[in-house]
């Protein structure tokens, strides 16, 4: 089973446009981050986790040729605002997009996309099959999926552990009751957002210390800002067994 990182930036902290900075001048490719999302490619299934703004490009940048289900991870934009582009699959597939959701995902697609789940379904318009989830493991084909519910401020957001990689976006706090679903992984990546306090997401050094309380074989972060610097200059400074994910990072789970 392969994951491959299709974004690992945030909205939070990233310009508009290229202002300038170090970030946007940068010339090198790990400082060029689309918002956050991954890709889960087994024997039998292929899985995106959230469809942020980038999600079509992401996916022609990836190469991705066929697309199972797409699992959402919260309602916020920077990961469901690129749902509308899965419609390029319903053709090519000739079937309905699967969307694992819990309820108040769910209730987002239907408030930003309301044509998608209207009763009169216009020609072209995505096709959708939701699949609520909560709490409780599910599959998707070979795919065995544990949520795992952190807190980005005080919403609650889903992570997932798969076999024993575990992957986390938009966490400040964990309950001791879900880091125990996290221990034993050989992989852990985590939101690292920037060196300064923030109300709702790790910071640098928080980040850290989750990653050595966990234990993990190896973590990356993701969920990355402007704020925190370069990919280069930030990975100097991380500690053995740690480091930045970057676009286009693959690895074996």
């Amino acid at each position: 089973m392969t994951v491959t990182f299709l974004g690992t930036g945030t909205s939070q902290g990233v310009p508009v446009i290229a202002c300038g900075c170090a970030i946007c001048t940068s010339a090198d490719r790990h400082d060029k981050r689309l918002r956050s999302s991954i890709l889960i490619e087994a024997d039998d299934k292929v899985v995106a986790i959230d469809s942020g703004p980038d999600f079509r490009y992401q996916m022609l940048r990836a190469n991705v040729q066929h697309l199972d289900a797409v699992v959402y991870t919260h309602e916020h934009k920077d990961h469901i605002a690129g749902m509308d582009d899965i419609r390029a699959f319903n053709f090519k597939q000739q079937e309905p997009m699967n969307i694992y959701a819990d309820a108040r995902v769910e209730a987002a697609l239907m408030r930003e996309f309301p044509y998608v789940f209207s009763e009169f379904k216009y020609p072209g318009i995505p096709q959708v099959d939701i699949h609520p989830i909560g709490l409780a493991p599910f599959d998707i084909g070979s795919i065995h999926f544990i949520p795992i519910e952190v807190l980005h401020y005080k919403l609650p957001v889903l992570g997932f552990r798969i076999n024993d990689f575990t992957y986390i976006t938009d966490a400040k706090t964990v309950s001791d009751t879900e880091k125990e679903k996290i221990k034993g992984s050989r992989i852990l990546v985590i939101n690292a957002l920037q060196k300064q306090t923030h109300i709702s997401h790790f910071t640098l050094d928080e980040a850290i210390a989750f990653a050595r309380e966990l234990g993990a074989e190896t973590t990356y972060f993701t969920h990355i800002s402007h704020r925190l610097g370069k990919h280069a200059d930030i990975c100097a400074e991380l500690p053995p067994g740690v480091a930045l994910a970057y676009d286009g990072l693959q690895l074996s789970i």
